[in-house]
């Protein structure tokens, strides 16, 4: 069973539920490492998109839905979150083009998409201590699960899974790029709040997936 317009918009409204309960954990987060903003930004970053889907036309597919989703993160979120989650939705709707239902293979291409946008836009890899450390992983696991024949709610599972396993590899490692690079051998110890906001983004993309395939 593919994944479509529905499931598209629950996963932000259950985005936006994400940010809000964790708003608190997330600036707990980038205050330990960064400047302590992160939690309110995607908060109110994806608020906005939430007010923003009851407006969407007739006929709109998954990727007007993650157009949708980057235009208002990037014109709402400050700091660099804002930027690199706008081009990581952007280069998603790219992928998955004017499909009305995505299988296993567009959802492993749609977050790879997602990825490699992150990493163009903030030239980090794997290791770095962001993001980009639960994005990779997550890739990966989509990848092989859609070429083990899963479906589209099983792909976005084990990327999820794969996503908040990366979000806690990052607490022993070293930021190398953004403002916990600053802190040099005092990041280690600390969980990067953007991959705890991915992990928390693919969760809830995976659980509107399940819900979906089990209606």
């Amino acid at each position: 069973m593919g994944l479509d317009i529905t499931w598209a918009v629950d996963w932000v409204r259950r985005s936006a539920d994400q940010m809000a309960e964790n708003r608190v954990e997330l600036i707990r987060l980038d205050r330990e490492i960064g400047d302590g903003d992160h939690g309110e930004n995607m908060d109110r970053g994806f608020q906005a998109v939430g007010a923003k889907l009851d407006d969407l036309p007739a006929g709109s597919t998954p990727g007007d839905v993650l157009k949708l989703v980057a235009t208002t993160l990037i014109s709402t979120v400050g700091g660099a979150a804002g930027p690199l989650y706008g081009t990581a939705y952007l280069k998603a709707s790219g992928a998955v083009g004017g499909a009305t239902s995505l299988d296993g293979a567009a959802v492993a291409g749609l977050l790879a998409a997602a990825r490699d946008g992150i990493v163009s836009r903030g030239k980090a890899e794997l290791g770095d201590k962001t993001m980009v450390d639960a994005w990779t992983p997550a890739v990966e696991a989509a990848a092989a699960a859609a070429s083990a024949g899963a479906d589209a709610a099983e792909v976005f599972a084990a990327a999820a899974t794969a996503a908040e396993a990366g979000a806690v590899a990052t607490e022993p490692l070293v930021a190398r790029k953004g403002r916990a690079s600053y802190l040099g051998e005092r990041s280690a110890g600390h969980r990067d709040p953007g991959a705890e906001s991915s992990a928390l983004l693919l969760r809830a993309g995976a659980d509107a997936a399940a819900d979906g395939a089990g209606a």
